[in-house]
């Protein structure tokens, strides 16, 4: 294990970005606010994160009008952030039908395919919606990706703070630190554990970065072994300096949710595990009735892009959509509150202190605020030190997400995130 590897939160979001590329690096996409045809009411539904009412909305406005593209995507996309795939496809496809060179749809088309493992059909998608080095590394892997071998791995997490780590290793060599973030995409590693790896690019793209760039590389790599899990035909990123040099990342490498999806994956953080399971129907009825038995209450999960979300509540408002983030940088902060959150719900805000910071790779100005509760199901922390973002995009994929809860808010709990059924599972504790 590498030594001093002491992060503040600025160099948690520096890195994040570094190592996932340029999907990190690009600014969040936006939707229309609404759409032709009278679907303003399937516009609200969407908003407000009642996604199966927008998505039956969207249908009648298509029966009404087969031509609108917006509703067209939209209720593609509603099946997409629940992994209900044969949905997505069919009215992505429709929509890119409508308008064939609308980049958003191929863009959401792309990653549909991307999370089916159909990587050579997302290729033409990822270069039709402007992601060049996505579309050449992906045309250019071959057999199925992140093939499970073995059963259940329980990791120790070596380091809880300033990141969590835990040990892999990469085509057979030594145990290297990874730390994991579901803020991230793909595998990403160091350039000099690729080097050693044997990496050889089979994409790669000049990416810009906090006013400077830097070069972002694209590969496959044959295996990643977490303890009792390999993984095989793993597509990988690096990344490093005009000069060749790290950029200073702080670990062997991060694991993102890409490879989290692929898995049955307890976050332990009670326990100080990373438990991951390969996903049988039978390893998901065993995890979820130990997870009910606990008090878990399953709460639905959403993905979009690599960004999970749930259902929660700040400061006893309504419960809504709110972002989850597992790993990164452990810092203070519970959560980040978002837009006006802070404001419409009288959260006391100290601006007096601002904090500079990065996010998705742009500077960034946060405040200290406390609210009296965060809250995902069952599982709640009481004024509890967060934060708030007053610039940030309250709806930067058209439904409002009004705050994301981080490592500190997780650590007397044990998550459980089920990509199959799409549920997550929060109970206190350690995981049994």
């Amino acid at each position: 294990m590498t030594k001093n590897r002491a992060w503040d939160r600025r160099s948690l979001l520096r890195s994040a970005a570094v190592l996932t590329g340029a999907a990190a690096s690009a600014t969040l996409p936006g939707y229309p606010a609404a759409a032709r045809g009278g679907s303003r009411d399937a516009d609200a539904l969407f908003e407000a994160g009642e996604f199966q009412e927008a998505a039956r909305a969207y249908e009648r406005v298509l029966q009404k009008d087969p031509r609108n593209l917006h509703a067209a995507r939209r209720r593609g996309f509603t099946g997409l952030l629940a992994n209900q795939f044969p949905d997505a496809e069919t009215y992505l496809t429709r929509a890119l039908d409508l308008a064939p060179g609308d980049k958003e749809t191929h863009r959401l088309l792309a990653d549909c395919y991307l999370r089916q493992d159909k990587l050579a059909l997302s290729a033409p998608h990822w270069r039709a919606a402007g992601e060049k080095a996505y579309g050449e590394w992906f045309a250019a892997i071959g057999g199925r990706p992140y093939q499970v071998h073995g059963d259940t791995a329980r990791l120790p997490i070596q380091q809880m703070d300033p990141m969590p780590l835990v040990e892999a290793s990469l085509n057979g060599g030594p145990a290297k630190a990874f730390t994991f973030y579901t803020g991230a995409s793909n595998l990403s590693l160091g350039a000099a554990a690729a080097k050693e790896a044997g990496l050889r690019p089979l994409a790669r793209q000049k990416v810009e970065f906090e006013g400077g760039s830097m070069w972002a590389y694209y590969g496959i790599l044959d295996s990643l072994r977490l303890g009792g899990i390999e993984l095989r035909n793993v597509p990988v990123g690096w990344s490093s300096t005009e000069s060749g040099q790290e950029t200073g990342t702080g670990s062997d490498g991060m694991i993102g949710t890409w490879v989290f999806q692929h898995l049955l994956t307890t976050f332990d953080y009670a326990g100080r595990k990373l438990i991951l399971r390969r996903p049988t129907p039978a390893s998901a009825r065993t995890t979820r009735a130990a997870a009910l038995r606990a008090g878990a209450e399953p709460l639905p999960l959403w993905l979009a892009d690599q960004y999970l979300h749930t259902t929660g509540s700040i400061a006893g408002s309504r419960t809504g959509v709110v972002g989850v983030n597992f790993g990164g940088s452990g810092g203070e902060s519970a959560a980040v509150l978002f837009g006006p959150t802070a404001q419409q719900l009288n959260i006391r805000t100290d601006h007096d202190r601002p904090i500079g910071t990065f996010a998705h790779s742009h500077p960034a100005t946060t405040f200290p605020c406390y609210p009296r509760e965060i809250r995902l199901g069952n599982a709640a922390a009481r004024s509890i030190y967060c934060e708030t973002h007053p610039q940030a995009a309250l709806a930067p994929y058209g439904f409002n997400v009004r705050a994301a809860f981080f490592h500190t808010f997780h650590k007397p709990y044990n998550i459980t995130l089920d990509f199959a059924g799409m549920n997550l599972y929060i109970a206190r504790g350690k995981a049994l």
